[in-house]
């Protein structure tokens, strides 16, 4: 294996590894300042209370996964050096701006507030309180738009210009940060980031209520869950799935192309449900197509004509075709799983039946993991549509790549990584699970002479 595949395997491990955590932080952080919400406003003590409780518990399983992302967030931007140097020096004038004020105003501001939300809440009032969740829901938000601006700028350039030397370097950074396929990605993300969190903590709530353990808490839980998991499932959908789409079939046709397993040009293409893409003859097989749907989706009338990959350059073709159209066919598929499911979920609260209702409560505790499988699906499109450029249209994979650091240099971090990374995974499932054993109500482990209490983190 050369050198170029084994940085592109040390690459995708590490960041998808990474992803695990801040998905679940960004949403978690949203879904905690709901909460804090509802118990400043309510007037009801017992109901302050319940929410005050929920609140600190899930803030504790926010601090776990920030440290692991943190921790795994850092190798990651050092491989931009280490095994990618020729696009650090090339690109480093622009992508190094967002990368940096992520880490010095979103990342500390983060931090510094979480710090306050875990071991303030006795010590500040609960207005002040309440503000420490809300920066903390900022500043992770705010992380995630400057790194999605990086990834953006390499889907589709923008406010740059060639220098003599063969780097590039931003001409307005407004224009860097204002990057319409930014604001559409970034949308997108989030609502798939709260996703995960609505679906982590409904499933938390449904454990508790199938156990018939902690079940006040359990149905404070799958109420958050299930509100915040229908939202954001229609808006992963429509209007920001929709938009995503669209804006890339117009700049990245030949990405939508291998997306969805269309080979030739056809007017009213129909869209591919399941099927096999079979490069070699440039066929789907055993398809189950919905006809003319995909020009419709695209462009709104199902007699607009799409273009197929047989209207590019075989050398521009997504280089991990197959991959590419499962990828984006399990995205969409557990998409449209978790819309309907969340739905059902959503109606019998309504009614009144949700909490005692078993044969929802257990998909609903069953199906944590899945967010995880359709964002890491989600990213992974988006990526190996890019493909073959790393900057999409500027600069290819094969030229962005350390060429003095070898394939047995690369293989040997990599193995090294994945030891780490395991005992890591040991670490947060253990601290995790104990988080969840152990039940909402925080342990007291100490109490200060003033009166106040501290709880763990």
């Amino acid at each position: 294996m050369d050198a170029l595949t084994l940085h592109r395997i040390h690459f995708a491990f590490t960041i998808t590894y990474h992803y695990l955590f801040p998905q679940l932080t960004m949403g978690l952080a949203l879904l905690i300042v709901v909460m804090k919400t509802v118990a400043l406003r309510t007037n009801d003590l017992e109901k302050r209370e319940k929410y005050d409780v929920t609140a600190r518990f899930w803030a504790r399983i926010f601090a776990v996964n920030f440290v692991l992302g943190v921790v795994t967030g850092i190798p990651m931007e050092f491989q931009f050096g280490t095994n990618w140097s020729e696009f650090s020096r090339r690109t480093g004038g622009v992508i190094g701006q967002p990368l940096a004020m992520e880490g010095v105003f979103s990342f500390f501001l983060e931090s510094a507030f979480l710090g306050l939300l875990l071991f303030g809440e006795k010590r500040i009032s609960r207005k002040m309180h309440w503000f420490a969740a809300f920066m903390v829901w900022l500043g992770s938000w705010i992380s995630g738009f400057f790194i999605i601006v990086t990834d953006a700028w390499m889907q589709h350039p923008v406010a740059y210009r060639l220098m003599p030397n063969g780097t590039y370097e931003v001409t307005s950074f407004w224009g860097l940060l204002m990057n319409p396929w930014a604001w559409i990605q970034y949308s997108h993300n989030m609502s798939g980031s709260v996703i995960t969190g609505a679906f982590v903590v409904a499933a938390t709530g449904a454990l508790y209520l199938l156990q018939h353990r902690f079940e006040e808490y359990g149905r404070v839980f799958v109420k958050i869950g299930v509100v915040a998991g229908v939202a954001s499932c229609v808006a992963q959908i429509f209007p920001t799935g929709d938009m995503h789409g669209k804006y890339m079939a117009r700049h990245q046709p030949v990405a939508v192309a291998g997306m969805e397993g269309l080979f030739h040009s056809e007017p009213g293409a129909p869209m591919v449900l399941l099927g096999q893409p079979n490069v070699e003859t440039q066929t789907i097989e055993n398809p189950l197509v919905v006809n003319k749907v995909l020009s419709f989706l695209i462009y709104g009338t199902t007699t607009a004509e799409v273009k197929g990959l047989d209207q590019f350059p075989r050398e521009d073709w997504p280089t991990a075709l197959p991959l590419l159209f499962y990828s984006y066919h399990i995205m969409a598929g557990l998409g449209t799983y978790f819309a309907a499911l969340m739905t059902v979920a959503a109606f019998l609260l309504w009614r009144g039946k949700l909490y005692r209702t078993r044969w929802i409560l257990w998909p609903l505790m069953l199906s944590f993991p899945l967010p995880y499988i359709a964002n890491t699906a989600g990213w992974m499109t988006a990526e190996l549509g890019r493909q073959p450029w790393l900057v999409y249209g500027l600069m290819r994979t094969s030229e962005g790549y350390s060429k003095h650091v070898g394939p047995g240099t690369s293989l040997f971090t990599l193995l090294g990584f994945l030891g780490m990374y395991s005992v890591l995974s040991i670490l947060w499932i253990v601290l995790v699970y104990t988080a969840i054993q152990k039940g909402p109500h925080a342990p007291v482990v100490d109490a200060g002479h003033d009166g106040h209490t501290l709880t763990t983190a």
